[in-house]
């Protein structure tokens, strides 16, 4: 599995937290910012992962700024992006089995590193349940690609 991280300057201390998490985890990944406590703009880190998850480089990104709002909002602008908001175990599971999430985004404002870890190391972990879950998925795309 490849993963990609990114944040803005108010995720950039929990984007740390997680790159150190997935290289315990020996998961291979790629950091593409922010690196600054300077403001920055979301979309501009946002964006560019969410568009190389959809063009099959990443099979999965974690995006990170102060609430996980402005990164979701943006990523989900990408097509082929099911990016999800994740602030608690159960929706970090629920959106991999349910909604076969390629993305997720959390606040660092909103949680701290200890339960950060362990949502990603939840979402990471859970597969995808298909069946009557793959037809919801598809009137999704399907809505897409019109």
């Amino acid at each position: 599995m490849k993963v990609i991280l990114a944040s803005d300057h108010g995720g950039i201390n929990l984007s740390k937290e997680i790159a150190s998490l997935l290289e315990e985890l020996q998961v291979e990944y790629e950091d593409i910012g922010c690196n600054c406590a300077d403001s920055v703009d979301y979309p501009d880190y946002g964006i560019p992962a969410a568009e190389r998850v959809a063009n099959g480089e990443f099979d999965r990104g974690i995006l990170i700024c102060g609430t996980g709002i402005g990164m979701s909002i943006a990523a989900n602008k990408v097509k082929g992006i099911r990016a999800a908001l994740v602030h608690d175990l159960f929706s970090a599971k629920a959106t991999r089995e349910h909604n076969d999430s390629n993305m997720i985004t959390m606040g660092e404002r909103v949680i701290g590193p200890g339960l950060a870890r362990e949502i990603v190391r939840t979402w990471l972990g859970t597969e995808f349940e298909g069946g009557r879950h793959q037809n919801r998925i598809g009137k999704v795309a399907d809505y897409e690609n019109k």
